[in-house]
């Protein structure tokens, strides 16, 4: 087998003075050329251990692809894991879209070594972190003005019609221009390259070098080839895996101002009664509840909320608007998933769904999501508004 430029050779001595060969493969996740050199290479190396870029719950979703059609999406929403899962939809479904054009599922290269190594009998390591812990610590290090980019650029996504073929793949997988690619989105996002290219850089390498055996295949995305292969060849210092699997608690002082914010408005509330009698502060209160009620109720409307839904929203919104703890969104979101329970076939369409706007309010899983997100916006101007009515009237 002619050597790919995919592949990458390290040899060192372990910890014994044992020879010990480490093959990584850059791949593409939704490219046959990938697929074909990591069963070849696998197949040629005989390895005694097989690295794949897959956490537990991933490898389950590739073997199981209709797994996720069986969740209970009450169950995501009490669990307040509903903004991982639109996060986890709106990638999958891009990956699933650029798939299409390929005529490869996103993926298929991790399956197929994890299924040749099964079949060898090599052993097999999930090397990459679990991705909800990584999608969550992407969330918590993102400064609050980065995230409104973030979420701008996963909006964006949906209505990006960019053709990808596997010669272009091929072009993006050379080093050179990935490595430009990643200082780009490093000068853009440095705290989410930090922990989605960074972080997994030293956690696959830390899995990949602690892996047993003296010759290991490591299947990872070419993106992270360079940082790992440098980290093994120069024998960086690693953090910990599990310092770099805890989710990052806010800072105190966003504590504070969250707290500080609807302590306020209620004590000025009080010191209008005070001074200005009982029914003023009646009225300011009632100001309160009807924009900030009356915004999430717009909202959830816009959503194609059922009635139930619509109605929460209106007795709820004025209650989360002074806690920090939990959004209206929570609410409206319950009430819509026990109204209007998703039926097998919108979770099977889910994912092309996802994709056509006009689809959004035809089926029940992305109405649900969308009464999430409706209602918070509206919400947030009511609240805005009653503020300024307060203040005038203090």
């Amino acid at each position: 087998m002619t050597e790919s430029a995919d592949i990458y050779r390290i040899n060192k001595e372990n910890t014994q003075g044992t020879p010990r060969e480490i093959i990584l493969i850059g791949t593409a996740h939704i490219s046959q050329a990938s697929k074909d050199l990591v069963r070849e290479t696998i197949e040629a190396e005989k390895p005694d251990t097989v690295c794949v870029e897959l956490d537990d719950g991933r490898l389950k979703s590739i073997k199981d692809p209709d797994r996720w059609k069986t969740m209970d999406l009450r169950q995501v929403i009490k669990n307040k894991q509903l903004g991982t899962l639109i996060a986890n939809l709106v990638l999958g479904s891009y990956q699933k879209r650029m798939g299409a054009q390929t005529g490869v599922k996103p993926g298929s290269e991790l399956k197929e070594a994890v299924d040749v190594a099964e079949n060898a009998g090599h052993e097999l390591v999930l090397a990459d972190r679990d991705i909800k812990i990584t999608l969550r610590r992407t969330w918590a290090c993102t400064p609050w003005y980065r995230k409104l980019s973030l979420l701008g650029g996963l909006f964006a996504s949906i209505f990006d019609k960019t053709e990808v073929s596997e010669e272009e793949l091929a072009k993006i997988k050379e080093q050179d221009a990935l490595n430009g690619m990643m200082q780009e989105f490093g000068k853009s996002f440095p705290e989410v390259k930090q922990v989605l290219i960074d972080e997994r850089d030293q956690f696959l390498a830390s899995k990949i070098k602690n892996a047993p055996g003296n010759k290991i295949v490591a299947v990872v995305g070419a993106g992270h080839m360079r940082g790992i292969a440098s980290i093994i060849e120069e024998d960086k210092e690693l953090p910990s895996e599990e310092s770099i699997s805890v989710i990052p608690k806010s800072a105190p002082i966003w504590k504070i101002i969250g707290w500080a914010i609807p302590i306020a408005i209620i004590a000025s509330i009080i010191a209008v009664g005070i001074h200005a009698g009982a029914a003023k502060a009646g009225e300011l209160s009632l100001q309160w509840a009807m924009l900030t009620g009356g915004g999430a109720m717009l909202g959830t409307i816009i959503a194609g909320g059922h009635p139930l839904t619509i109605l929460v929203a209106l007795i709820t919104a004025p209650f989360t608007g002074l806690t920090p703890l939990i959004g209206v969104g929570f609410f409206t979101a319950l009430t819509q998933v026990y109204m209007r329970p998703p039926r097998v076939a919108e979770m099977e369409t889910l994912t092309d769904d996802i994709w056509q706007v006009k689809r959004w309010w035809k089926n029940r899983v992305t109405r649900v999501i969308l009464c999430f997100l409706c209602p918070g916006l509206p919400a947030i101007v009511g609240k805005i508004l009653a503020i300024f009515n307060i203040y005038q009237a203090l």
